[in-house]
């Protein structure tokens, strides 16, 4: 899995996943534009940028943010040939007919809508190009109802329905799009919130990248619209 003329936009680049997909791509020689909602935090994940990553502080939906950051990336790199949409948050607690409309819409927009920002932005840029990949991060939990997770489950469920559709769309333009379902992954908020479970059971950040980057790849080009369980020893 060779990236070495290849460039990747990551977004929630600067959490534990965004660090590890970033750090897997670049050992492959890709170039990196790494999206966060903050400069600050990109610098203390990455500590500077330099002749092969670039970093994009943006608020991932402003549109016109999201749109402005593409063009620069390829007015440096040429082109963005691979497009990971990794941010996203997990809210759960609350019985489905008593969550607040602004916890729909809070799930909605950092798992649903950032995704349809930068894919809005960058698809066209993928078809000028002649083809991409596009890896989406949806949820081994959003297969089906769960309780108390009504609001999160069903953002990642669109997640999965955005992505083969996406697919359906695009695959005669050259471009794949798949997206992961991790179960959980194995970081320290996560060992924090769970102190009682196993995290040698739960989902290795390097893990999920490794996977990721082969769904970006050549090695993966046959393979459309995929949602493809990521779940660790559990």
């Amino acid at each position: 899995m060779n990236f070495d003329d290849r460039c990747v936009l990551v977004t929630g680049a600067a959490g534990n996943l965004g660090r590890a997909v970033a750090q897997a791509f670049a050992a492959r020689g890709a170039a990196l534009v790494l999206a966060d909602a903050r400069a600050e935090n990109l610098q203390r994940a990455f500590g500077g940028e330099d002749a092969r990553r670039m970093f994009a502080p943006v608020d991932l939906l402003d549109q016109a943010g999201v749109e402005a950051a593409v063009a620069a990336a390829v007015g440096r790199f040429g082109r963005i040939d691979v497009l990971c949409n990794l941010a996203g948050g997990f809210r759960m607690g609350t019985l489905a007919h008593q969550t607040a409309d602004a916890d729909w819409n809070a799930m909605f927009d950092i798992n649903v809508r950032t995704l349809l920002r930068t894919t809005t932005a960058v698809v066209p840029k993928m078809i000028e190009a002649g083809g991409g990949r596009i890896v989406n991060v949806g949820a081994f939990a959003a297969q089906k109802g769960a309780a108390l997770m009504g609001a999160y489950v069903a953002a990642k469920s669109a997640v999965i329905r955005v992505t083969e559709t996406l697919s359906a769309e695009l695959r005669d333009k050259g471009i794949n799009v798949n997206c992961v379902l991790p179960t959980i992954i194995d970081t320290p908020e996560n060992r924090a919130a769970m102190p009682g479970a196993d995290p040698a059971r739960w989902v290795a950040p390097g893990d999920l990248a490794n996977v990721i980057a082969f769904l970006a790849s050549d090695e993966a080009r046959a393979v459309h619209g995929v949602a493809l369980p990521v779940t660790g020893l559990g």
